[in-house]
């Protein structure tokens, strides 16, 4: 056997992931309210990277997108009248005041009761420990041990935690926070505790017959007592601010109708307007060596990141533009008339792979004339009319919810009698999906939603 050495050509493909490309992966994922953010670390990484002057902008950003906006939606300009009268001032934030935590809510009015130190130390602790529903998530003995305290001194200072706003908070269960609301109300009804006790799970089934024979009573009372425990909040917490909640929805895209069609402009107010430093650009012609090879790196890096951020815009302007094809129904008529789309009809007509859609889409806002919403929330499975037509998932949903507002409480619809009723609409799906969607809107089954006398 002989072994011998040869040459051999060979042709193959592979993706290649470089640190350009992973770049742009990165801009295009960032929603605007946070790609400021990684354009101020690219700043201050690359000093060949800079924001023009605010003075060399013509006037502030977010006036030039609303002037656009304006000037778009009077047709081909801004009249002939010299003085027009000045538009509304377009808004591109959705602003969700903050609302104050649960924790500093119940300490605010701790701060206004008398308690000795002792007390107050054990209450404050025990705030601490509420989850974000209000409810205490550890047992007395264990806070008794760890602060050394009396556990009598712990249930005096837990019964000073549940005498606190709103009723229900410092609950160590879903019964002992119904009953404590319901004796802060001082209602004379004495069913109400004794289901909230005793007929919860009964309840919750809508087995009504069922605890009116074991309680002596008519369905009619049964039915008037689970009213009156329904007015009350199992979760009191969650009416308050959570410590990183968001207080803004900055829009990424606005879809604007002018003339009966759409335009889409990207929303780039929040960003500054990138360039490459013409002062270090001059140095270039006097550097050499080492030097000159750092500063060529540094500035094809700043082109490469401007040219990453002009990328993202138009592939969300494209992707955008797409889905407003698609989706026309929906920003002529309303939710009601979203359609399915799935990320591989717009990936085909934009021309693009489906994960950059994906990435295009996720975590970005578009402000419409109906309203503001995530872009992912355009993306719906749905189903097939009998007339060929596609119905998003939603837009079924809410067929379901509106035959349950219009149905007879003393004989609610089955889920079987909905997929009828569906049917009857042009809609056919199967029981089991409409069970499924009754369940995701949190809709009760026929038998709870049933109502006696």
């Amino acid at each position: 056997m002989r072994l011998g050495f040869s040459l051999k050509l060979q042709q193959t493909q592979r993706l290649v992931m470089t640190p350009e490309l992973r770049q742009a992966f990165a801009v295009l994922q960032q929603p605007v309210a946070e790609l400021g953010e990684l354009i101020a670390a690219q700043m201050l990484e690359n000093p060949f990277l800079e924001a023009e002057p605010r003075e060399a902008a013509d006037g502030d950003a977010q006036g030039d997108l609303g002037r656009l906006l304006d000037f778009l939606r009077q047709g081909s300009g801004y009249g002939d009248d010299p003085t027009p009268e000045p538009a509304e001032e377009t808004s591109f934030e959705v602003f969700t005041p903050r609302l104050p935590t649960l924790t500093e809510h119940l300490e605010e009015q701790l701060g206004l009761m008398r308690l000795d130190p002792a007390e107050r130390r054990i209450a404050r602790f025990l705030v601490g420990c509420l989850d974000e529903y209000g409810y205490l998530r550890v047992r007395l003995e264990e806070v008794a041990e760890q602060l050394r305290v009396p556990l009598q001194q712990v249930e005096a200072a837990l019964a000073v935690v549940q005498s606190l706003e709103p009723p229900g908070v410092g609950a160590r269960s879903l019964q002992e926070c119904l009953l404590i609301q319901w004796a802060s109300l001082g209602e004379p009804n004495p069913l109400v505790p004794r289901l909230i006790a005793d007929h919860l799970d009964d309840l919750a089934a809508g087995r009504i017959p069922r605890i009116a024979q074991r309680l002596g009573v008519t369905c009619a009372e049964v039915q008037a007592a689970a009213d009156a425990i329904r007015t009350l909040d199992p979760k009191p917490g969650r009416r308050f601010g959570r410590p990183d909640e968001a207080r803004y929805v900055v829009p990424d895209v606005v879809v604007e109708r002018v003339a009966g069609e759409y335009v889409v402009l990207v929303n780039e107010s929040p960003l500054p307007r990138l360039r490459v430093s013409s002062q270090y650009r001059d140095l270039l012609d006097q550097a050499d060596g080492a030097t000159r090879r750092y500063m060529e790196e540094r500035i094809q890096s700043a082109l490469w990141f401007i040219k990453a951020i002009e990328q993202r815009r138009q592939t969300l302007l494209r992707v955008t533009e797409a889905i407003v094809r698609f989706q026309r129904d929906f920003f002529d008529r309303g939710p009601g008339y979203l359609r399915p789309l799935t990320l591989r009809e717009v990936a085909e007509v934009v021309g693009v792979h489906e994960s950059t859609v994906s990435r295009a889409t996720s975590g970005k806002w578009a402000q419409t004339p109906q309203g503001t919403f995530e872009l992912k929330y355009f993306f719906s499975s749905g189903v097939t009319t009998e007339r060929g037509e596609g119905l998003a998932a939603d837009a079924v949903k809410r067929l379901i919810a509106e035959l349950i507002r219009q149905e007879d409480p003393a004989a609610p619809l089955s889920d079987q009698a909905l997929t009828d009723a569906l049917a009857a609409r042009g809609v056919r799906i199967s029981r089991r999906t409409v069970a499924k969607y009754r369940d995701e809107m949190g809709l009760p089954n026929a038998g709870q939603r049933r109502r006696y006398g």
